[in-house]
Parts: C-alpha cells; sequence; structure tokens
C-alpha cells in the first residue's frame, strides 16, 4: 500500500529521506485502493469482538474458593472460570459431580452449600463461568433404562444449580478418566455383541435428547462448553460409520446429535476443539473452525444442520503445559525460532481470531487461583514457570491493554528509547515538523498539514491536520522480522474527523509489503474528543519486512475548520 502514485504529486518534496526514495519509484499503482479501504473501515474496526478466555486446569476452584478469590483472579485477563462442584448426598457423604455418568443416587438437596457460594461471589470481570461435569466414570449401557435415569437426573441437579448461582452454563468433559469404562466407546460397551454400532448409535442419541431436555427445563438459556464434541471424531466421521465404530468416541456425534434433536432457540453448544493443544500456526486453528462448521455437517443429520449452523460454536483448548513441557514431551510446542511465551501470545491470538467466541486454557504444572486452601503451601503460578504468560495472553485478547501495561512499566524505569525522531513535533522546517512525511489524497482532500506550536500534550507543539478527507503523517524506521514494538501517541481533535494511526511494513528497500498485516489503532471509544487522548499499540514485525512505517491520519474531516492534533509519538522495541 504505497502512499502516492508513481508519479510527481504536491506532496512529494515534503518526504523524508527514508520514504521519499521509496515511495515515488515503487509505490505500484494499486496503492490507492487499500489505503482507502484501511481509512473507510475505522469506525467498523472500533466494535470488539465478543472472544473470551476462560480458566481451567488443575487448579479448577470449587464454590467456597471462587466465592473467596474470584476477586484476586481478576488481575489476570480471564472473562470466566470452570469451576468443580462436590455435592453431599444423604448421610453426609460427599461426591463429585465429575462423576455424573454412574449410577450413584444425587439428593435434590445437594448442593446446597455449593449455591450459597456461587450466589455471594462477586466479581465484575468473571462473567462468564461454568460448572464442570463429567463422563466418569462410564459404566453404564447406554441400554440401562434405570442407570440412565440417574444420569439424566444428575444432568438435571447441575444445570439448576448452574442457573440459581449465576453461571453461564455447564462445561461438559467426556474423557474417560476412569478405566476401563468409556462411555462412548462403542468396544467398551457390554452388550456390544447383542447389539450393533448402529444400534447403539440411535440409544445415545436417545439419551442425548433425555439429559437435553431435563437441562433446558430447568435452564432454557444455558451455553454449554464442552472441551469437544464433533470435533474429536474428524476425520473419522468422514471415513464412514465402520471408522466411528472403532473410534474411541464413537458415540458421541450421536449423543450430541440428540441434543440437537431438541434444542430450544436460547441454548448455545460450543465445541472446544481440544485437538488444538499442539497446534502453532495460524493456519492451524482456522482450519480447525472451517472443519466445526462445515466438515462436522458431515455426521449431522439433515433435518438438525440449520440448528447446528446457528448454535454450535467453534471454540479452542489452549495447553499450557505444551508451551514450557521439554522437546521429548509428546506434548510439546516449540518457540519456531524465537521466545516460547511469544508462540503462547500468537497461538491464543489465532485460537481467538478462529473462534466464535470462547477460547479455553488448561493448565496441569502450574496455577492460576491462590492456593485452595488458606495458608497452605503454594505451589508456582504460570507467571513463574512461564516468564510472561500473563502478558502473553493479555495481549492476544487485549493488545491494547498488555501495551498499556508493558509501557507503563517501561515508563517505571526511566525514559522511553523512542525510534522514531522528533516525535513530539518540537522541531520544524517552516511551517512543517522535521523528520514526518505528509500523504493525502490527490483529488478528494485538499487539507493542511502544519505544526501547531501554541498547541501540545505535554509541551509546545504538535503535528496538525486541518480539512483533510484522506491524509497522513508518516514516518519509517529499520525493522527485522520478529521483533516487537510498542506504540503510543496523544491525539486531539475538533469537529468531524475519525484520526487514526497504522503500522505498516516495507521491505528493506523500499517496497511496501505484507499489507494484509497493517495494524490500525484508534482513540479510546467514549472519550471526549477536544481532550488528549492516548492511542497505544503493539506490533510484531511479520517476515518479509524491513521497515515499520508508522502513519498518524485523519479522514473525514469536512471543512475547514476541523482540525486533529497528533503529538508525543513514541516507537520503542519491546
Amino acid at each position: 500500500m504505497p502512499l502516492m502514485k508513481n508519479h510527481s504529486t504536491r506532496q512529494a518534496r515534503f518526504l523524508p529521506a527514508a520514504l521519499r526514495w521509496t515511495v515515488l519509484p515503487h509505490a505500484p499503482n494499486g496503492f490507492l485502493a487499500p489505503l482507502m479501504c484501511v481509512l473507510a473501515t475505522a469506525v467498523a474496526a472500533q466494535t470488539p469482538l465478543p472472544r473470551k478466555l476462560i480458566v481451567t486446569g488443575w487448579d479448577n476452584p470449587d464454590p467456597a474458593q471462587f466465592r473467596r478469590d474470584c476477586g484476586a483472579m481478576e488481575q489476570w485477563p480471564f472473562d470466566g472460570a470452570v469451576i468443580h462442584v462436590q455435592g453431599v448426598n444423604a448421610g453426609g457423604k460427599p461426591f463429585e459431580a465429575r462423576a455424573a455418568f454412574g449410577t450413584n443416587h444425587w439428593e435434590p438437596l445437594c448442593f446446597t452449600h455449593a449455591l450459597a457460594d456461587l450466589q455471594a461471589a462477586r466479581s465484575d470481570k468473571l462473567t462468564d463461568n461454568f460448572l464442570l461435569i463429567g463422563a466418569n466414570p462410564g459404566n453404564v449401557d447406554w441400554f440401562d433404562d434405570t442407570g440412565w435415569a440417574e444420569i439424566v437426573e444428575h444432568w438435571r441437579l447441575l444445570a439448576r444449580l448452574a442457573r440459581d448461582g449465576g453461571m453461564k452454563g455447564l462445561l461438559f468433559d467426556p474423557e474417560p478418566y476412569t478405566e476401563p469404562f468409556k462411555q462412548f466407546c462403542y468396544s467398551s460397551q457390554p452388550a456390544r455383541e447383542a447389539h450393533s454400532f448402529e444400534d447403539y448409535g440411535r440409544q445415545a442419541r436417545q439419551r442425548g435428547r433425555e439429559v437435553m431436555r431435563a437441562v433446558v427445563a430447568e435452564y432454557p438459556d444455558v451455553t454449554i462448553l464442552a472441551y469437544f464434541l464433533w470435533s474429536i471424531t474428524w476425520p473419522a466421521a468422514a471415513a464412514g460409520p465402520q471408522a466411528l465404530a472403532g473410534h474411541g468416541y464413537g458415540l458421541l456425534p450421536d449423543f450430541a446429535n440428540g441434543w440437537l434433536d431438541v434444542l430450544p432457540p436460547g441454548v448455545t453448544l460450543v465445541d472446544g476443539n481440544e485437538q488444538a493443544y499442539r497446534y502453532n500456526s495460524e493456519g492451524a486453528f482456522q482450519a480447525a473452525f472451517v472443519r466445526i462448521k462445515h466438515a462436522s455437517l458431515a455426521v449431522v443429520p439433515g433435518e438438525n444442520r440449520a440448528k447446528y449452523r446457528a448454535q454450535v460454536q467453534a471454540g479452542h483448548g489452549i495447553y499450557l503445559d505444551a508451551h514450557v513441557n521439554p522437546s521429548t514431551s509428546p506434548w510439546y510446542i516449540d518457540g519456531r525460532g524465537g521466545p516460547r511465551v511469544h508462540r503462547l501470545e500468537a497461538n491464543v491470538a489465532s485460537a481467538l481470531d478462529a473462534a466464535d467466541e470462547y477460547v479455553w486454557i488448561y493448565g496441569e504444572k502450574a496455577r492460576w487461583w491462590p492456593p485452595r486452601q488458606p495458608g497452605a503451601k503454594a505451589s508456582s503460578t504460570w507467571p513463574e514457570v512461564l516468564p510472561g504468560a500473563d502478558l502473553a495472553l493479555w495481549s492476544a485478547k487485549n493488545p491494547l491493554e498488555a501495551a498499556r501495561r508493558r509501557l507503563a512499566d517501561l515508563r517505571a524505569r526511566g525514559p522511553l528509547p523512542n525510534r522514531l525522531e522528533n516525535g513530539d513535533f518540537t522541531v520544524a522546517r517552516g511551517q512543517q515538523p522535521e523528520s514526518w512525511g505528509r500523504w493525502q489524497h490527490e483529488t478528494e482532500s485538499s487539507g493542511q498539514f502544519n505544526r501547531d506550536p501554541e498547541v501540545g500534550a505535554s509541551g509546545a507543539g504538535s503535528g496538525r491536520l486541518t480539512g483533510m478527507q484522506h491524509g497522513c503523517f508518516l514516518q519509517s524506521v529499520p525493522a527485522e522480522p520478529g521483533q516487537r514494538f510498542l506504540l503510543s501517541a496523544k491525539v486531539r481533535r475538533v469537529g468531524s474527523g475519525s484520526p487514526w494511526i497504522t503500522v505498516r511494513w516495507q521491505t528493506r528497500d523500499g517496497k511496501w509489503t505484507e499489507e494484509s498485516r497493517d495494524v490500525k489503532f484508534y482513540a479510546p471509544a467514549g472519550a471526549e474528543a477536544s481532550a488528549w487522548q492516548e492511542i497505544v499499540g503493539r506490533v510484531t514485525v511479520p517476515e518479509g519486512a524491513g521497515r515499520l512505517a508508522v502513519l498518524a491520519g485523519v479522514n473525514g474531516q469536512r471543512n475547514p475548520h476541523d482540525q486533529v492534533w497528533f503529538d508525543d509519538l513514541v516507537l520503542v522495541e519491546d
């Protein structure tokens, strides 16, 4: 996306040397259209996407700990948690809700203490919380009506607790931790000699209907987030019934299809794609999204496919241990030439981009929650085991918040080593700020660039754009692939117009490259426009780039009195 056409224009003589020779000889004629696209989408890009991180793992809290420590968890970038529940049956005997697929009887009031703790918990940040329900022990035959009556009641009581306790819904873990029982494996069923795989599939679908009817009777708009559903059987599902019959989860699609049979419009199902544990590229997450949303329809009955498309979300699981395990572990993610914590950030960002709403973060070796028992010896936190893990999650989920935190930390250590020249616009050549080039649309914009000596965010002077439809100040600096930069700028607006900052990429010899990797930043929504506002951002230099260009501009100024000021632009290597 060059800054102007490859013939001389009225702005060409004002470009700084680093941009002047690169823009004019090498700018392709197609430059203007991508720039117009960037500017035209400025307002739309401000709308935040509802992507959410859910924390889960070996340190899942019980309701009492959730009540006590949910406030402390607000320091981390999570939107919700998974809570394991222990009930108490008649005679005071405790049981785990993880063992829902068994014949033990749960009393209607078995979760009284759990409910009191959940209702007393207070957190404005942890809004999407899920009660854990597991598929253990998994020793109930699908044709056992009495046993399945108990399982259905277990689901009913957990759904009621989730509703009354203010939870978002249930987290379903289908994994058979108790051997040799495997609820969804055909070869593990006790009556497999009497019933075919197809017989068991029909029965699993019927049990799915019974479970979902019980759940929605208690919680009509529940969200059920599963570590995996249809995603676990791909590509066996595409290979046909024989492949599914031999799959460890071959009956899970039928059970979930039973859910779809009776699913009311208010319910959301999330296929959490635990298969993502070893993904280490953006493409892997994108391909999984397509499989969940489209390829999985191969094992969804035709009458349920519209419901599937409307109510089944794609999510992904991130396994923290894979980012710290040794290379000899089968669960290992390498740093691809850089720190492994950077791969964590990139993978979580890719997962969020390729999810409808939820990405869940699972860990075993360390913890996010405080110790379960006050005063107990604490194991290490994840930021201690994987330094920077918290910032990596912040950056993936909310890059602006991560940039603010990192900039505050660096400023506390001393002055920032600014890679931009004249970022405070104190040096001028005539009426123009030194070191800054200028561009505006040749035919649609006729605004003015200058240095305003009277207005500044923290001192005397700023760069001003007036009456401009499409235009920007710009400056580029050398950069290397993989380098990470923090950006900060102050902006003030009077009148119409939308100010923005775009980071773009050039090759070492100044040709524009990696246009799909442009990064755009805007002033915070809701702040008073006439006051100085801070724009912050964080970027990573992509492969193939040799220079980083900062464009500070505005679009949509309608009259000569509309003005935007930029000041205190800082670019610092992170």
